[in-house]
């Protein structure tokens, strides 16, 4: 049956139709649409879809009222039900070793399934630990180790709220977008190029620390709407996916829809 995945994001809606509930199925459609265009997401991407989605789940981080909208248009365009991801104490094999778990955000905890997933492909039997990175608005580093226990993570500013942050708290910041240099010579390039260390240094610390604490080399693996502007980093060896959170989600869709052994 095809499957549709949602994720909510603080600027985007991203949307995914696969054939069937499990990682690796095909994917048969796909889009994105800003918040501000949220009443018309039925109308200029679902309406027409070949393929009806016999179930969904989705995480969610705007507020009430876009995920109020967006519930709407899914039952009223095909009466499909919408189920939304909490984070849980465990699934799909991972242990969420967060505080309070309930707390952790549901994107990020899509996110680090789907990265255990994909070290779980790696080496099966002997799986590396993982650091998930998402680039978006926020950006978030999350480790996992080679048992499958989230370890915890950071969260911290996108380069656009870096930016704008410059740009409000500073005299004469509003200048072009600028290159990543080593040693930058303007204005522009000096922004761009300190936000890129910035969030390249957080990723790094990160890496090394979960290196030590794990005692084996990690698995790196970033996605996000920004991610292009961390690909090119040399210093970080990283595998970019570049739909991360749809595979943590169909991970867990699979895991729910999979009966209980037979004793």
């Amino acid at each position: 049956m095809s499957f549709l995945v949602i994720d909510i994001g603080n600027t985007r809606l991203k949307w995914g139709l696969y054939a069937h509930p499990a990682p690796g199925a095909e994917l048969l459609a796909h889009g994105a649409v800003v918040l501000e265009d949220i009443d018309y997401l039925w109308e200029l991407h679902w309406k027409n879809l070949m393929h009806k989605p016999q179930g969904m789940l989705g995480c969610v981080v705007a507020g009430e009222a876009i995920k109020k909208r967006v519930e709407e248009q899914l039952i009223e365009g095909w009466g499909l039900a919408p189920h939304w991801l909490s984070s849980s104490a465990r699934a799909a094999g991972v242990v969420n070793g967060y505080e309070h778990p309930q707390r952790l955000g549901s994107d990020r905890w899509a996110a680090i399934i789907g990265a255990r997933q994909r070290a779980l492909q790696q080496d099966p039997a002997d799986p590396p630990p993982v650091l998930a990175v998402m680039v978006g608005t926020a950006v978030t580093v999350d480790a996992v180790d080679q048992a499958g226990r989230f370890l915890g993570g950071l969260i911290l500013p996108g380069f656009g709220l870096m930016y704008r942050a410059l740009e409000s708290g500073t005299a004469g910041l509003k200048v072009p977008t600028g290159e990543v240099k080593d040693f930058p010579t303007n204005t522009s390039d000096a922004l761009m190029s300190g936000g890129t260390d910035a969030i390249a240094g957080a990723i790094e610390r990160s890496l090394r620390r979960l290196r030590v604490q794990c005692g084996r080399e990690p698995l790196l693996i970033m996605s996000g709407g920004a991610v292009t502007r961390l690909s090119h980093v040399d210093e970080l060896p990283t595998s970019v996916v570049e739909n991360l959170i749809f595979e943590g989600l169909l991970t867990l869709a699979a895991n729910a829809s999979t009966p209980p052994a037979q004793p």
